[in-house]
């Protein structure tokens, strides 16, 4: 099963801050916006994504249908198989996909509290 681009997404206090912290490391912003109060933060295939007030824990996040190069890939898992095969394999999607195609998003917990958001765009 393939999850595509992995990005983590960070709870931040102060998005401006952030921002530029990340920046020293060599991250620079592809996405998002300041006045939305978050950011997508790319170093090479390392993607990190900056939220301010948007969510409470840090979150795992895959995207189907991309690479960590934020490419669209033509061939891929899509998030409503993915969803099956999580559920087949006994784990409890907390908040599953609503639409029979396209745009689709699931989220579940692991064993240590940590949510994980699988997000497909198309």
């Amino acid at each position: 099963m393939e999850l595509g681009a992995f990005s983590i997404s960070l709870t931040v206090k102060d998005l401006g801050v952030s921002r530029a912290f990340y920046e020293k490391l060599g991250f620079q912003p592809t996405g998002g916006s300041a006045e939305q109060n978050y950011l997508i933060m790319v170093n090479g295939e390392t993607i990190i994504g900056l939220f301010q007030g948007m969510f409470e824990k840090n979150i795992l996040t895959f995207n189907p249908g991309l690479n960590n190069r934020k490419e669209q890939l033509e061939d891929f898992t899509d998030v409503r198989a993915i969803q099956k095969k999580l559920e087949a394999a006994g784990l409890t999607v907390e908040e599953t996909v609503k639409t029979e195609s396209g745009p689709g998003h699931l989220t579940l917990v692991d064993p240590d509290g940590n949510p994980i958001l699988i997000d497909q765009f198309f």
